[in-house]
């Protein structure tokens, strides 16, 4: 069986607060894009984990999402046999898109015919990552660690999304975090006119966005670079980076972007796709 794994931008972000559980409290859209891993899994003699793809020398073979989540579903009894899943990174690590999440999501569907019981979300969120509920939907709003929504809200856009080869790891920058937001007096949940709703989140932000900026200047550069291309709707960093996104107002506009964007970063990883 092949599956595509989608990764995920998020169209805002705000931390609101920390947890007693060193977990944060944070409010973010989020919507998947076409940019996916792949993965194929088949019946096998023993288990068996193989990562290809350009992205495959960063991930740690002792300990990463897809063997964790073989782990959790043979311990829940999930799964029966033993199986060979190969994993096709095409998505950067460490970015910000949610690539291992992403890909941890994509097993326990199939392995769940693609209806995953709450229990085992919780327990995928709290052994693989808070941000487990947003790969069960194409558009979701967050509006606490533990409140998700399901949201017709869609940018329905062309995106262009830079990464410019520095890892961020999502521990260590949460872990400079020192001052909180207030949750947004936007009802996101709520179905709102796709114009309307570009609109809105151009006025909002990323509060991560800031810290990785003082941390690594360039991105602030590039950031400000993918804003001033043509037909650029708003540019933003994704989750806890370093991963930029420009979402733009047509195909050909974003592909004018990249041109011009490869010509300037040429030593960075870029790629055009659009919301699904």
């Amino acid at each position: 069986m092949k599956l595509k794994s989608f990764s995920k931008i998020n169209l805002s972000l705000r931390v609101l607060n920390k947890l007693k559980n060193g977990m944060h409290n944070i409010e973010t859209n989020s919507t998947l894009v076409a940019l996916s891993d792949e993965i194929e899994i088949r019946k096998n003699k023993r288990d068996k984990i193989i990562f290809t793809g350009k992205f495959k020398d960063q991930i740690n073979l002792k300990k990463n999402t897809v063997k964790d989540t073989v782990q959790l579903l043979k311990r829940n009894k999930i799964i029966k046999g033993f199986h060979k899943i190969i994993v096709k990174k095409n998505i950067p690590v460490y970015a910000g898109l949610g690539g291992g999440t992403s890909n941890s999501c994509s097993i326990a569907k199939y392995f769940f015919n693609k209806r995953i019981n709450k229990k085992m979300i919780n327990i995928f969120e709290e052994k693989i990552g808070s941000d487990f509920r947003l790969f069960l939907n194409k558009n979701t709003f967050q509006k606490k660690i533990k409140k998700v929504f399901k949201t017709k809200n869609n940018i329905n856009s062309y995106v262009l999304i830079i990464f410019p080869n520095i890892n961020c790891e999502t521990k260590r920058i949460y872990k400079m975090v020192k001052n909180f937001s207030r949750p947004s007096s936007n009802i996101y949940n709520k179905k709102i006119n796709r114009k309307k709703f570009i609109e809105i989140l151009k006025k909002d932000h990323n509060d991560l966005q800031e810290l990785v900026e003082k941390k690594y200047p360039k991105i602030f550069q590039l950031i400000l670079s993918i804003s001033e291309q043509k037909g650029c709707i708003f540019s933003r960093m994704t989750g806890s980076g370093s991963a930029c996104y420009g979402v733009f107002k047509s195909k050909k506009t974003a592909n004018f972007a990249i041109t011009k964007l490869k010509r300037k970063y040429p030593k960075y990883w870029c790629v055009v796709t659009k919301t699904i």
